[in-house]
């Protein structure tokens, strides 16, 4: 066989299922990346094409291709990339602020994926950028990127399911009482405001964990973990509990002398592996101006 693929071997308590039965069932592989792999005859068992709806035994072993070999569909632009982890399947990056992690137009250059798509080229890939998840524009930290169709899809999934961890740190204003908590409140777009949202009844469900992490004179910084992913979810969420995020000039606009963005930043990922199932977890440091910000809070009044 040529090629990299995902191996399955069917367990005794699998004996019995079809082939499309492992590849959706344990193998957690959609339906319609099966057409697409069934065309490009990316579906072996026991390395011969199969009838998908053959039974298996124990032993037998189902793969699936991970195919690579497909237009970027970016142009590629060199920018430095600050890489927290790269393997065959997936690439983690620590995005700086005031950059997108994808273009929202044609005429847009310089996000992150066209960096990505200029270091895929230097390393000889021949692949799609597929993000898994985004941040804002103006919050740095961690972004998560499948380096094929098939970790992309696996990775989807778990994104989802609810199963892909994700932490931020914020600085907020204000000294929230209690050590932790819950939001949960439901969120839809502002009718005021359409390219911002709002806690509505009706709205989407959404609920954000948060843990104090250090008291400042008149800010707190917050780790705050999401359940949901609803677009600018933390930055309503907090304003809705009194605490806007320091810097936002969305939602509060407190501290804008402070910070030229939202003290917001991805700081911790974690995700299972989408071809050894391995869990792994990253962190990234605070960045500078965040940092600084906390060190003006502590030294006394006029911070912001």
């Amino acid at each position: 066989m040529t090629g990299r693929w995902l191996d399955h071997t069917v367990a005794e308590d699998e004996a019995g299922r079809t082939v499309q039965d492992v590849l959706t069932g344990p193998m957690q592989i959609s339906r319609r990346m099966i057409q697409k792999l069934t065309r490009a005859q990316g579906i072996l068992l026991n390395r011969r094409a199969p009838f998908l709806g053959r039974k298996v035994k124990a032993g037998d072993v189902v793969s699936a291709r991970i195919q690579r070999d497909e237009e970027p569909g970016l142009e590629p632009v060199e920018m430095a990339l600050r890489i927290v982890h790269e393997d065959d399947d997936v690439l983690v990056i620590d995005k700086p602020p005031f950059v997108l992690v994808h273009p929202t137009s044609p005429d847009q250059r310089e996000t992150l994926a066209h960096g990505v798509a200029h270091h895929f080229a230097q390393r000889g890939m021949r692949t799609r950028v597929r993000p898994v998840h985004r941040i804002d524009r103006d919050t740095s930290g961690l972004v998560l990127f499948a380096n094929s169709g098939m970790a992309h899809q696996l990775l989807d999934k778990q994104l989802r399911d609810g199963e892909i961890g994700r932490a931020y740190l914020a600085l907020v204003a204000g000294v929230m009482e209690g050590e932790s908590g819950i939001v949960d409140a439901p969120i839809a777009r502002d009718p005021r405001r359409p390219n911002q949202r709002a806690v509505r009844a009706g709205g989407e469900p959404a609920r954000t964990r948060w843990r104090v992490a250090d008291r400042l004179p008149g800010a707190t910084l917050v780790e705050l973990e999401l359940e949901t992913g609803r677009t600018h979810q933390i930055r309503v969420h907090m304003q809705h509990a009194g605490h806007p995020v320091l810097g936002d000039r969305q939602y509060g606009r407190a501290g804008t002398a402070l910070l030229k963005r939202q003290a917001l930043h991805a700081s911790r990922l974690t995700f299972r592996h989408p071809t050894t199932g391995e869990e792994l977890s990253f962190t990234a440091p605070l960045p500078d101006d965040m940092a600084q910000a906390i060190e003006r809070l502590r030294s006394g009044p006029g911070g912001g």
